[in-house]
């Protein structure tokens, strides 16, 4: 019943990982886009550098999304590999 729970904790913490990074990186993105639009450039560029944050955040989100999901397949691959070898 240990190994159930610790495997059930263990995926918990792999796909909240996935979601904290995804948003993370698209607020980041665009946050960024904002102050160039705001801050350095004094609104003549807005929304264009928003727009280009926003769109490298959501870039950047599924490029560690598809990391992490490639990374997830390979060790199940592995694992199942070894299980073979062991019957």
């Amino acid at each position: 019943m240990g190994d159930v729970k610790k495997e059930f904790v263990q995926l918990l913490a792999n796909y909240g990982h996935i979601g904290f990074t995804f948003v993370a990186a698209i607020v980041i993105g665009m946050a960024g886009g904002i102050y160039l639009d705001q801050k350095v450039f004094d609104g003549s560029t807005s929304p264009w550098f928003t727009f280009i944050g926003l769109a490298f955040g959501i870039a950047a989100g599924y490029k560690s999304l598809f990391e992490v999901l490639w990374r997830d397949k390979k060790l199940q691959e592995k694992q199942k590999n070894e299980d073979q070898g062991n019957e």
